[in-house]
C-alpha cells in the first residue's frame, strides 16, 4: 500500500474560502478526498478580491526576505501550468498575462535606489536587467517624459485575482468539494491534543484533518491552544482603479513607480495600489490613502487625470510576524496551517495548494515549505499579546 493510501484522511474541513482555501479544496477533492470548505462570507470576497494579482517574485524581493525567495520562485514557475489546468477544470479564464514587469525611476535618487536593488537581485541570480530611459519609453510611451530608466523583470507577470477566485470556486465544486458560504466557523474542536472538527452555527462537524486558511481572521478562530494560534494580523491596503479604453490602453505592463504600482487589466481597468497600513480590521477608504495613490500614479503617468474612476476598495492582507506564510503542521495533530501569506497570496496559490494537499494526504511536507511552519515562531519567543484579537 502506498504512503498516501495508508495515511489519507477520509474527511477534511477547510476554514476559509479565499484563493488559498479554494485551491487546497480543489486539489484534495480532485484526488478523491471528502472535502467541506466553510467561508464566513462569500468565497473570494476578502483579500483575494482586493488583491492586484501580481506574480512579482523578482521585483518584490527585499533584503531580509531572501529565505522566502525559493518558495516564491517555485510557485512562480508553477503558474503557467496551474492556470491552464484551472481554466480547463473550471471552464473560466483567469487572464494570466506574461508581459513582464517594469520598475521605473524618475530621479537620480530613484535610479540610485533601483541600481542598489538590482545589485541584490543579481546576487540572488534573478533574471532582472536595467533599461535606459529610451527603452522604458519605447515600452510604455505614456509614462512621464522625465523617466530616467528602470528595472526590467521579464518573469514577473500578473493574473486577474477575481477571475482566479471564481475559477477556483467552480473547479473545487466540480471536483466534488462541498462549499458552505455564509458559514462562519466559531471554533476548532480539539480533543486529546488533536483537531477533531469544527463548530459552525452551534453545530459540530467532525473531520480527520482541519486546514486553517482563514487569512487575516485565522487567529480569531476559537478552540485552539494559545501556542497553536498563528501570529497573523490584518494589514490594510487601499486601492483605486481608473478606466482605460480596452482597445487603446495607456499602459500595457505591470509598472512600479515611486509610491505605487500600476496593473493594467484586459477589460481596461488600471489598478493603482496599494497602501500598507496597520489599522486592524478597518477597511474604510480614506482621503489620504486615495490622494497618495492618485498623486503617485499621476506623477508617473500624467494621462490618468483624464480617466474616470472605476472603483475604490480596501482589503486586509494576512501578515505574519515575518511576513512569510505559515504552512503545514503544528503542535495540534490533525490541524494544518495555510495562512499568513501577506502580499504574496496570489503568487503562492499554486505552491501552497500543492504542498498542503500533499501534506494532508501523506503526512510529508515538501522541503521548499519546511522553513515556513509555525514552529519558527515558537522557537523564537512566546506569541506577544498585542497580536491577539
Amino acid at each position: 500500500m502506498s504512503a498516501e493510501a495508508s495515511s489519507r484522511p477520509d474527511k477534511v474541513i477547510i476554514i476559509g474560502g479565499g484563493v488559498i482555501g479554494l485551491s487546497i479544496a480543489w486539489r484534495l477533492a480532485a484526488r478523491g478526498v471528502d472535502v467541506d470548505l466553510f467561508e464566513a462570507g462569500r468565497c473570494g470576497a476578502g483579500a483575494s478580491h482586493a488583491a492586484a494579482g501580481m506574480l512579482a517574485a523578482c521585483a518584490e524581493v527585499e533584503p531580509g526576505e531572501e529565505p522566502l525567495l525559493p518558495l516564491n520562485r517555485a510557485s512562480q514557475a508553477l503558474w503557467p501550468d496551474f492556470a491552464r489546468e484551472l481554466e480547463a477544470a473550471s471552464g473560466l479564464a483567469v487572464d494570466l498575462r506574461t508581459e513582464g514587469t517594469l520598475v521605473c525611476a524618475f530621479s537620480a535618487d530613484d535610479q540610485a535606489r533601483l541600481k542598489h536593488h538590482l545589485a541584490l537581485q543579481e546576487r540572488l541570480g534573478l533574471p532582472v536587467s536595467w533599461l535606459d530611459a529610451v527603452e522604458v519609453r519605447r515600452r510604455e510611451p505614456f509614462l512621464n517624459p522625465g523617466v530616467v530608466g528602470g528595472l526590467w523583470s521579464p518573469e514577473d507577470h500578473q493574473v486577474d485575482n477575481r477571475k482566479l477566485a471564481a475559477a477556483l470556486h467552480v473547479a473545487a465544486g466540480r471536483a466534488g468539494a462541498t462549499i458552505h458560504e455564509d458559514s462562519p466557523v466559531e471554533s476548532v474542536v480539539v480533543e486529546d491534543g488533536r483537531a477533531r472538527g469544527i463548530v459552525t452555527r452551534g453545530r459540530r462537524i467532525d473531520a480527520d484533518v482541519v486546514v486553517l486558511a482563514a487569512g487575516a481572521w485565522s487567529r480569531r478562530i476559537e478552540g485552539l491552544p494559545r501556542a497553536a494560534l498563528p501570529p497573523v494580523r490584518p494589514v490594510k491596503g487601499q486601492l483605486v482603479a481608473v478606466q482605460m479604453d480596452p482597445a487603446a490602453p495607456v499602459l500595457s505592463h505591470v509598472t512600479w513607480v515611486p509610491g505605487a504600482y500600476l496593473v493594467p487589466r484586459r477589460d481596461g481597468r488600471l489598478i493603482i495600489g496599494a497602501t500598507v497600513e496597520e489599522k486592524g480590521f478597518d477597511t474604510r477608504m480614506t482621503a489620504g490613502g486615495l490622494l497618495a495613490l492618485l498623486d503617485a500614479a499621476w506623477r508617473a503617468l500624467p494621462v490618468i487625470e483624464e480617466l474616470p474612476i472605476a472603483e475604490t476598495w480596501a482589503g486586509l492582507r494576512p501578515g505574519s510576524r515575518d511576513d512569510a506564510p505559515i504552512l503545514g503542521p503544528g503542535d495540534v495533530a490533525g490541524l494544518v496551517y495555510a495562512t499568513g501569506h501577506h502580499r504574496n497570496g496570489i503568487l503562492l496559490t499554486p505552491i501552497t495548494a500543492a504542498v498542503v494537499a500533499d501534506h494532508v494526504l501523506t503526512g510529508q511536507l515538501a522541503d521548499v515549505a519546511r522553513p515556513f511552519t509555525l514552529a519558527r515562531f515558537q522557537a523564537r519567543a512566546e506569541v506577544p499579546t498585542e497580536v491577539s484579537s
